[in-house]
């Protein structure tokens, strides 16, 4: 994937500002879509899911389209597909 520069710069600024409560890692990237794995203790009144949105958010603030594929809910967190949509 040529934007994986991209989702490299927004998993250190996610975790530059989240990183005490859901701390972010890639654990695969591919041709269209990518897998991000969030740990932590998470503000769960603040919205468990917002996390992802708000990553994604920060992708497309970086340019980096990308809509949430699938979550699937892990001990203390969530392994997040998403799809890019730049193409």
């Amino acid at each position: 994937m040529k934007d994986k520069k991209k989702i490299i710069k927004v998993i250190g600024e996610f975790n530059k500002y989240h990183g005490k409560i859901s701390k972010a890692d890639l654990i695969s990237i591919n041709k269209d879509s990518f897998k991000i794995k969030f740990q932590g203790s998470f503000c769960h009144t603040c919205g468990f899911y917002d996390y992802f949105d708000d990553f994604r958010i920060s992708l497309e603030e970086n340019n980096l389209n990308a809509d949430i594929l699938n979550i699937n809910e892990i001990n203390e967190g969530a392994i997040v597909k998403f799809i890019s949509k730049n193409g």
